[in-house]
């Protein structure tokens, strides 16, 4: 019993950091329509963010994570100005191969900085807490806290404030927001903004358990798709669940069948939900 609470911990770390960056995806692909393949390389640059601003400066580790939000959101909103919304009227393939080479252009850009070694992040959070005879870590901890608090405070920005309300009006009616006279380019940049932001969030608390190192957004993304897929594209509800039960299955099957089948696990899960429903577990636009 103790394993399998253990695991259950695990795996809803492991969900969390699914979700947080499922969202950001989830949310340009339901309102701007772009299947962002360059999600990855944000995750990528919010580790390396939040490692450089700790190294160099000696900050607390929340203040480089809030350091790396900045950076890795504004960094969404360049991508969204200076590449997708120039594209944004040409064939749908230009998008997703400008997105593939931005991929490679800030892997390039990372070796070349910080070079291909794996880097530890050490935070203040590296104790063991016991509960019975199941062991949380405080990074952990942690990580399903901070989940939690941003869907909390991404649901109160879409459904409370007027920007938030925007951004699900362009998500449900495209052109009726036209009509009532919502700026799409400050939507489109606010939607990349948050994106990026939780992009940044997830590897800055993700990057103490996995490390830090150049190819780290490439397995994480891959996950994101699946998550997304499964919960329904557009969906951010769907997203959430889907993330969550991802990593519950990752990490029981890790335990109870083989770690080697780990991630084989994640796409049998992908192929069993689009056999039995292949719209996914949401509607598309649930938020």
């Amino acid at each position: 019993m103790d394993l399998f609470l253990q695991q259950l911990f695990n795996g809803l770390t492991l969900g969390s950091v699914y979700t947080l960056v499922a969202i950001g995806l989830t949310l340009v692909f339901g309102i701007l329509h772009i299947p962002n393949f360059a999600h990855g390389a944000l995750y990528l640059v919010g580790g390396y963010v939040t490692l450089m601003v700790m190294q160099a400066t000696g900050v607390h580790y929340f203040i480089a994570i809030a350091a790396s939000i900045i950076v890795v959101a504004l960094l969404g909103v360049l991508m969204e100005r200076l590449v997708f919304h120039p594209l944004r009227d040409a064939p749908p393939i230009h998008d997703k191969i400008a997105a593939i080479g931005l991929v490679l252009f800030f892997e390039a850009l990372v070796e070349l900085v910080w070079g291909t070694e794996y880097l530890r992040m050490i935070t203040p959070f590296g104790d063991t807490v016991a509960v019975g005879g199941v062991f949380l870590t405080e990074q952990r901890i942690l990580i399903i806290g901070v989940a939690i608090l941003c869907v909390v405070l991404l649901t109160f920005f879409l459904k409370k404030t007027m920007m938030g309300a925007s951004i699900l009006a362009m998500a449900q009616n495209r052109e009726g927001a036209f009509l009532v006279g919502i700026n799409s380019n400050a939507v489109a940049m606010m939607t990349f903004a948050i994106s990026g932001a939780l992009a940044a969030i997830a590897a800055s608390l993700a990057s103490p358990i996995n490390l830090v190192f150049p190819a780290m957004g490439h397995l994480v993304i891959l996950k994101a798709f699946v998550v997304v897929i499964i919960g329904g594209m557009g969906s951010i509800p769907g997203a959430i669940v889907a993330g969550l039960l991802l990593g519950l299955t990752e990490s029981m099957g890790a335990t109870y069948i083989s770690g080697d089948y780990k991630d084989m696990i994640a796409f049998l899960l992908l192929i069993i939900i689009m056999t039995v429903r292949p719209e996914g577990l949401f509607a598309k636009g649930s938020y």
